[in-house]
């Protein structure tokens, strides 16, 4: 792994830890049964969190993996990783 996708893997980690904080605290929320609206704010800032987790490891990866194989020699490879990139769109738009 190279540095820049090590550092950016780091930064994504610690991010997880930060909502991980945060559902802890949204939970604590529900068990002391704290206003439903107050509940839903909070869960709707972790969604959008994992949101920016989400697209910024989607920009990694479309910057080092997808590149790598668009440019490789291996038509298998480049169809298993843009079959990838088209199951994550489909799996993101459904609802």
């Amino acid at each position: 792994m190279d540095k820049d996708n090590e550092m950016n893997h780091d930064n994504a980690s610690l991010r997880l830890k930060n909502v991980e904080g945060h559902i802890r605290g949204i939970r604590r929320m529900a068990d002391e049964h704290a206003y439903c609206i107050d509940i839903i704010r909070q869960i709707q800032a972790v969604q959008a969190a994992l949101n920016k987790i989400s697209a910024a490891i989607l920009e990694q990866h479309l910057n080092t993996c997808l590149t790598t194989a668009v440019r490789g020699d291996d038509p298998d490879e480049r169809e298993r990783v843009l079959k990838e990139i088209a199951d994550v769109f489909e799996m993101a738009t459904k609802t």
